[in-house]
């Protein structure tokens, strides 16, 4: 049986590893490192700087992995391992590149103990795993941040549910419920351009159009919520990202629409995890 599972998470500009015990169903602190990627290196750079982090994370205990699951963000074909982003700003040389096989190499493993997940379905495989939603074996995931990511449950395994394109609105699901829609929107009532949803919540909480913002935040989140429920019908909705970090201003609100829409309550949780989610995620997944 698999005990050790080196679980890693590649972002858009940084990756994080550590070694996952699955049977104590959590990760090994020591083990924990993170760096941030150059992702318009070349794909040499990119490889050795990936396999630099994983190294430091399989040096720092005398516990060998048995397996390497990775969590990833698509496009990708996850069982092969070959890459296929591109137009995004990031990881475009490692198109049509098999990430796979340039890591087992440069590790010196067998390229079978490499596993891909989708970095979506990795979030809410850990928050299953042993996280805010851990009762349940049928969920979604929702990941709030720079992009919206939608993730749901087959018999207990998370997949990708690719909804970020969903028609939604007057656009797609994404043009609201993402960084870019607080920028722009709160933007178009107060007339003050803001970085992120973090100096939105430090600097500007006192605007007069704070809360108005978050309130139709609320409403958009509850209604796509509404949209992804009657598609999956889960039993739970597990919500992470940046954006997610300043539930304070939204979740309670995001609850009470969507228990008018739907009639009656419906269990929606943020992340218990946070960053370790796609780890124990990633990890979680091979052992299913």
């Amino acid at each position: 049986m698999i005990k050790i599972v080196l679980g890693v998470d590649i972002g858009g500009s940084h990756i994080t590893s550590e070694l996952v015990d699955l049977e104590k169903k959590e990760g090994i602190k020591s083990s924990w490192y993170r760096n941030k990627i150059d992702t318009n290196g070349s794909v040499a750079e990119i490889i050795d700087a990936w396999a630099e982090n994983i190294e430091k994370s399989i040096e720092s205990s005398a516990i060998k992995p048995q397996r390497i699951s990775i969590a990833m963000p698509g496009p990708m074909d996850y069982k092969t391992g070959i890459c296929k982003i591109k137009d995004q700003n990031k990881y475009e040389n490692l198109y049509g590149q098999n990430v796979k096989v340039l890591l087992a190499q440069r590790l010196g493993y067998e390229e079978g103990v490499f596993h891909f997940i989708n970095d979506a379905a990795s979030f809410l495989q850990g928050e299953l795993f042993s996280g805010s939603i851990s009762e349940f074996d049928e969920a979604i995931g929702l990941t709030l941040g720079t992009g919206l990511g939608t993730s749901h449950t087959v018999k207990g395994a998370a997949q990708d549910s690719n909804l970020w394109k969903t028609p939604f609105l007057k656009g797609i699901a994404e043009d609201y419920i993402s960084t870019r829609w607080f920028i722009s929107r709160f933007a178009e009532l107060s007339g003050i351009k803001v970085e992120d949803v973090k100096d939105l919540v430090e600097n500007h909480h006192l605007s007069p159009s704070f809360q108005l913002v978050f309130d139709e935040f609320s409403k958009n989140l509850a209604s796509f919520l509404y949209l992804f429920i009657k598609k999956k019908r889960p039993l739970a909705a597990v919500i992470g990202g940046n954006i997610a970090k300043a539930e304070h201003y939204f979740l309670d609100n995001t609850r009470k629409y969507l228990t008018e829409i739907m009639g009656y309550s419906f269990p929606v949780r943020t992340s218990l995890l946070g960053e370790e989610a796609a780890i124990l995620g990633a990890g979680a997944s091979f052992y299913n």
